[in-house]
């Protein structure tokens, strides 16, 4: 967990969320927006041929998985879309 000076708990910026979830997910698409502009309340849509077979809670826990223990600590909340990719290419 990060602190801030006052020993506040840090924000997560954008790019460090989508890394986390483009390490898990590396054929992903995913679009990210912060919905406070806060750095604490975003909005993800991830699209990957790895959630096939999964039902929607499991493809979230797998997206949960790879904030790696940040989500609750540096991540407040995180309002998740996921699909299966089709296997199309756009």
């Amino acid at each position: 967990m990060a602190y801030g000076v006052h020993g506040t708990i840090m924000a997560m910026n954008l790019k460090e969320l989508e890394s986390l979830i483009k390490e898990a997910f590396p054929d992903a698409n995913v679009k990210i927006q912060d919905l406070a502009g806060d750095e604490n309340h975003y909005s993800a849509t991830v699209i990957s041929s790895q959630f096939a077979g999964k039902s929607k809670i499991e493809q979230h826990k797998m997206v949960y998985n790879s904030l790696k223990g940040k989500m609750g600590n540096q991540l407040h909340a995180l309002a998740l879309k996921t699909k299966e990719k089709d296997g199309s290419t756009s």
